[in-house]
């Protein structure tokens, strides 16, 4: 079992940072004014591997894979467990900015990483044949056209296949990262970090040019957190420490030593390690291994958006669970429609993973950055003294250099996932103000006694009881909904048994079934039953319904199979005001409307469920 969950994690967490080795020596090379000797070669060789092993192996294998909330990891994830832990408001706000631009900042890089890696793993057919040239665009096209249009299978099917695809990607490019190193074995050297002390000194505007280029190296380093829910800790340090991480530092001194022997290997160093009769066959495996990256990115982009739904930042969007026994297999249409469009579109407009690297690695550097600092205000608020402290700000400080340096690549590319990033921050930003004003409304309106569920209960005493079983969904614990207040009113009804049902999101992955149901029994056959589900967790409210009722004895005779579901539908709707808050109203009610139907969205069944419709003004 622990072989097969670390082939798994290389397959699915490794795809990106595996296959970074494609571009991103040329473009640590492609510095202005840079001198091409000894002391840059090395000088940036170092660079990588320390990089490597400082971020990756220290900062997320070693520090924050150790911090887990219920299992889950990530960025949100990450919050979550800050908000549990009882952070101040002010500490809660600011974080909370932070993730949502972190969330975002991953999801711009999501559009940019299928394009860069599947055109760089396309592009070798060139070494082979300049002719072929033409045909890398289409061919990029074509794969990954169809990589989005098979999403809604899902990947269970071949996901099989990752692994070994990946064991043999990775044992291809360290055979030639050791044979090119073999034949100059001086490039050892650059293991010792003194090499970028001199490079820094000798040349220290094109070392720091040079870093934008380095840290293409690391891309991929937040899917060993965001996925250790899946694989866990063990077979994912175990893929690294054995496999992934020898094999990509063989690789880049590899190609160091190549350059080295020839500057003409500046153009294209990885593709020259490789003979020119194993060309053809590296290009369909390397083609392959991004299309393994790709497909983690957007899986990754998947379960971003609907964690992100869950914890209030987004609204939720239409999901489809593609496989019965994963639950964290998803597929979000629109997000994958999105996607699709502006994969392609990048791919059409900069026709080449070298004009697109200016605009890769800024979001990157973004996401990690922000995922160190809230790392660094958990810690603090539990074991302030810790030495994790003490390295974790060291390497925030050599991240914060990274992020200086590719701010260089703005005016070049580096805008486009800022672009991209703005726009979903500031949609999360608005989607949380109106979440949180709309429930201030709801509140405000039924915050006096008048509308508490014993309240309502005993001023229609009278009311006329019929068989069955009712099912009220209430956002508000012991407020009783407008469905509810609706039947009594206006038909003096009340079924036998009436639920009284509100789910709590929690900040929790995963919650303990001890935790998950509170029940209050109001009399009369009236019920309230309160849940609380794990943000990351698959459920439908008839299944919640029907593991609460079981074994029950307040709730004896209640059949769950023929029960009546009432659900209140608030709608918001705007108050004109001064423009700004005309402007975010107006953006908060769009975003409402694309969210899916709350009754699939519940798993309500359609022919028992009854919509009680209400207007708001936020």
């Amino acid at each position: 079992m622990g072989a097969a969950s670390t082939i798994g994690a290389l397959g699915i967490v490794f795809g990106d940072i595996g296959t970074s080795g494609l571009y991103t020596y040329q473009q640590v090379l492609n510095t202005p004014d840079g001198r091409l000797d000894r002391v840059m070669v090395l000088g940036t060789v170092s660079m990588l591997i320390w990089a490597l092993t400082l971020v990756v192996t220290v900062l997320y294998v070693r520090l924050l894979m150790r911090i887990d909330n219920a299992g889950e990891g990530g960025l949100l994830a990450l919050f979550g467990l800050l908000r549990l832990r009882g952070a101040g408001p002010r500490v809660t706000r600011a974080c909370a900015v932070l993730a949502m631009v972190g969330a975002a900042t991953f999801l711009g890089d999501s559009v940019i990483t299928p394009a860069v890696s599947v055109l760089s793993a396309v592009e070798g057919i060139e070494t082979y044949d300049e002719a072929l040239q033409d045909a890398v665009v289409p061919i990029a096209v074509v794969i990954l056209a169809g990589l989005f249009l098979l999403q809604r299978f899902g990947t269970e099917r071949i996901g099989g296949l990752f692994g070994p695809v990946m064991l043999v990607w990775f044992a291809i490019i360290l055979v030639i990262g050791v044979a090119s190193l073999v034949r100059s074995p001086e490039v050892l050297a650059a293991v010792s970090p003194h090499w970028i002390v001199l490079l820094v000194a000798e040349q220290p505007w094109v070392a720091f040019v040079a870093l934008g280029g380095v840290v293409l190296a690391i891309t991929g380093a937040e899917a060993l957190y965001a996925d250790m829910g899946h694989f866990g800790r063990r077979p994912i340090a175990l893929a690294w420490l054995a496999v992934v991480f020898p094999a990509l530092l063989c690789n880049y001194l590899g190609q160091g030593a190549e350059v080295l022997r020839t500057s003409d290997a500046v153009q294209d160093p990885f593709w020259d390690l490789v003979p020119r009769w194993a060309t053809l066959p590296t290009v369909v495996i390397a083609t392959l291994a991004t299309v393994i990256a790709s497909q983690a990115v957007i899986s990754g982009s998947f379960s971003v958006v609907h964690q992100a739904g869950r914890l209030g930042l987004l609204p939720r969007l239409r999901v489809l669970h593609t496989s019965d026994e994963n639950p964290r297999q998803i597929y979000l249409p629109a997000v994958n429609v999105v996607l699709a469009a502006a994969v392609l579109t990048l791919v059409l407009t900069f026709r080449s993973s070298e004009a697109l690297t200016d605009a890769y690695g800024l979001a990157v550097t973004i996401t990690i950055v922000i995922t160190t600092t809230i790392y660094l205000v958990l810690r603090r608020l539990t074991t302030p003294r810790s030495p994790q402290v003490t390295v974790g700000a060291l390497i925030l400080l050599v991240m914060l250099v990274f992020l200086a340096s590719n701010a260089l690549k703005i005016p070049t590319g580096g805008w486009l996932p800022l672009s991209i990033g703005f726009v979903l921050a500031t949609l999360m930003g608005i989607w949380r103000w109106g979440t949180v004003r709309l429930r201030r409304r709801l509140q405000d309106d039924v915050g006096t006694a008048d509308f508490r569920i014993d309240t309502e209960i005993e001023q229609h005493a009278g009311a006329t009881r019929v068989p069955g079983t009712a099912v009220y969904l209430t956002r508000v614990a012991d407020i009783a909904p407008l469905a509810l207040r609706s039947m009594l009113d206006f038909t003096q009804v009340l079924h036998e048994h009436v639920l009284i049902l509100h789910t709590t999101v929690s900040d929790l992955a995963v919650v303990a079934p001890a935790d998950r149901v509170r029940v209050v029994d109001h009399g009369r056959g009236v019920v309230e039953i309160g849940f609380t589900v794990g943000y990351d967790e698959r459920f439908s409210v008839p299944e919640l319904v029907a593991s609460a009722v079981s074994g029950n004895e307040l709730m004896t005779g209640v059949d769950v199979d023929a029960a009546i579901y009432f659900l209140s539908e608030v709608t918001p709707h705007r108050r004109p005001q001064t423009v700004p808050a005309t402007w975010r109203q107006r953006v908060y009610i769009g975003l409402d409307r694309i969210a899916p139907d709350r009754i699939d969205a519940l798993g309500l069944p359609t022919d028992r469920t009854v919509v009680v419709g209400r207007d708001v003004v936020i």
